[in-house]
């Protein structure tokens, strides 16, 4: 099987964008909404992805709008939202479906390779965290309540790999 960085997911401006850009680095991918509880997440997001993407990490956003409608924005909006709100630098893509029949083929994948409590494929709310190591093999999933800081050894334990 091949790794994640074989894929391609739209970019925001819906053009093709080709993840294997990521090949060899970290990646933490995340399912992400604007008007969300957990929308403050971005901050620790951002902060990951400036300490550690000069040694090979990327966090790649993913917004989605299947829970509780709290991802409503066109592309424009949600990019002037997480740079305006959080200085996010980290890349954004297009706006998807993560769960049902027009699920985003990445996180089918990613749900696949790391599925929830009880082997449950389905993610729950916004800001499910994927980990990716430098093969691109889903190493890890965690909840939405999971704070991106408490992410911070399993990355830099990849990054040592």
């Amino acid at each position: 099987m091949t790794g994640i960085t074989d894929t391609s997911v739209k970019a925001a401006d819906g053009s093709t964008a080709d993840l294997s850009a990521y090949a060899g680095q970290v990646l933490l991918i995340v399912n992400t909404a604007s008007k969300c509880g957990f929308t403050p997440q971005y901050e620790g997001l951002e902060a990951l992805h400036r300490k550690y993407k000069d040694r090979g990490f990327e966090v790649l956003g993913f917004p989605c709008n299947q829970f509780g409608a709290q991802e409503p924005g066109d592309a424009a909006e949600i990019a002037n939202f997480c740079t305006l709100t959080y200085d996010v630098t980290f890349p954004v893509f297009a706006k998807i479906d993560v769960n049902g029949s027009s699920a985003d083929p990445l996180f089918e994948r990613l749900k696949k390779e790391a599925p929830g409590l009880m082997g449950s494929t389905s993610i729950k709310w916004n800001f499910t965290k994927f980990l990716v190591d430098r093969t691109g093999k889903t190493v890890a999933r965690y909840a939405p309540t999971t704070k991106p800081e408490d992410i911070e050894s399993d990355i830099e334990k990849l990054l040592q790999d």
